[in-house]
């Protein structure tokens, strides 16, 4: 399948790891007011329909990798009736979460710079983050007098815990990378020249797994969330049986006895 056409970002494949590059520096890459959700919800739907994509990788261009909402376009709805707000969230960035939840593929934030509101709430969304030195981290709706509107709440806790979470919620305040690394946000910390390798590695350590066995992984562990433990195994049970039917597993028996690497084709 070829790669979706885009306006404001730009979308790469090499090696099965897609990179999606944020390429609004002019707005420090803030969601609204741009292509950038369109863009993503189509580049997350292109990579689930696409065999030849196991990860994909999404990094900011220029200082930010995002700062969330745009600020002067906030001030413009700033007359909108409250049901025209609330179709305008619904419609717009809380199309994010749901497309990122049924991202088949792992998604690997690579935070180049400030993840500020919505921006720190979607790396939150991915399943890997790693941040550059520059990174830094904010939920910041409160010192706008707003609310995590696309969900943040929801992810944040499960990153760092109901306290912790609530702490950040409530005062606003923005977190440096190492903080943000003690505190489990981030996986690792990075210079920042070494950023985008870094998540390449990573993405190439995943990427050369068996494929289908990858996706059925990820779909467990966004399962896990919210089923009780019988029900989950009940899954568990029923991927399990699927990919001992795969060439892949086959292929994988194989190069284990034979002592080499395996050769997977995602069947």
């Amino acid at each position: 399948m070829p790669l979706p056409r885009l306006k404001d970002s730009a979308l790469e494949l090499r090696d099965r790891v897609a990179v999606l590059t944020l390429k609004r520096d002019d707005v420090r890459n803030t969601l609204s007011g741009t292509e950038l959700i369109p863009e993503l919800l189509t580049t997350l739907e292109w990579c689930n329909q696409t065999d030849d994509v196991a990860v994909l990788i999404i990094i900011g261009e220029g200082k930010a990798f995002s700062a969330g909402g745009n600020l002067k376009a906030m001030r413009e709805r700033s007359g909108a009736s409250v049901q025209e707000v609330d179709k305008y969230y619904r419609g717009g960035i809380q199309r994010i979460p749901k497309a990122l939840q049924n991202a088949e593929i792992p998604v690997i934030a690579a935070v180049n710079g400030p993840a500020i509101g919505a921006g720190f709430d979607m790396a939150n969304m991915c399943d890997i983050r790693i941040g550059s030195t520059n990174a830094q981290f904010g939920e910041t709706f409160v010192n706008l007098g707003l609310i995590p509107g696309d969900g943040g709440a929801w992810f944040l806790q499960r990153l760092v815990g109901y306290q912790r979470a609530a702490e950040l919620t409530f005062t606003g305040r923005v977190i440096k990378a190492e903080e943000a690394l003690q505190l489990g946000i981030l996986l690792e910390v990075t210079a920042p020249d070494a950023l985008l390798a870094r998540a390449r590695e990573i993405a190439a350590s995943i990427a050369a797994k068996p494929p289908l066995a990858v996706r059925y992984a990820k779909r467990l562990l966004k399962l896990a969330q919210q089923q009780a433990l019988s029900e989950h195994l009940d899954i568990c049970a029923s991927y399990q049986a699927m990919c001992h039917k795969t060439d892949d597993h086959q292929e994988a028996l194989t190069a284990f006895f034979e002592k080499r690497r395996g050769k997977f084709k995602g069947s």
